[in-house]
């Protein structure tokens, strides 16, 4: 009988074993746990670039999953789920839900807001710049940023988002890793 068998029949437990051979091994090799919030909204938009249907107005049901990763603290968790879901709703809410994304250079965008309808223009500010069109592609770029700069604002120590996925529909998603 090896030594860990050996405790282990005179009644150690799993638990006793682990700590006392593996505690200094676990505190060396630190895991990263990561947590993802999820949250839906509705939007339209159109990529005239491409020609074909897209370059038509149209809405769709999208999903976006926004994932962090980090040490957990000495509390146990990474960050607490309702400040990055309460954050990201309320950026998703205000600026996407319920309105049109649209490139800054397409001609609907003054046309919509004159009639008071809710825009996000691509390409047009922080935290969309360099992201010309409201492809799937890029609102899943725009979601990494602003979840991004949100974690950033916290000040919380050695997490990172590690993740946004976005889908336009049930069958069509992009996905941004860091």
């Amino acid at each position: 009988m090896d030594g860990r068998t050996d405790k282990l029949a005179r009644g150690a437990t799993w638990c006793e074993e682990e700590q006392e051979i593996g505690r200094s091994e676990i505190q060396q090799a630190a895991a990263t746990t990561a947590i993802t919030v999820r949250h839906n909204f509705e939007s339209a938009h159109r990529l005239p670039q491409l020609g074909g249907k897209c370059q038509n107005l149209h809405g769709h049901s999208w999903w976006v999953e926004a994932t962090v990763a980090g040490e957990t603290g000495t509390d146990g968790i990474v960050v607490e789920f309702h400040d990055l879901k309460s954050y990201l709703r309320e950026w998703i809410d205000g600026n996407l839900d319920h309105g049109a994304m649209l490139g800054r250079e397409d001609e609907l965008v003054s046309a919509l807001k004159a009639a008071g309808c809710k825009v996000f223009v691509f390409g047009d500010s922080d935290p969309s710049v360099g992201l010309e069109y409201p492809t799937v592609e890029n609102v899943a770029e725009l979601l990494i940023r602003v979840t991004a700069g949100y974690i950033r604002s916290r000040r919380w120590p050695g997490v990172r988002v590690s993740r946004v996925v976005v889908r336009e529909t049930h069958v069509n998603a992009a996905e941004v890793t860091r």
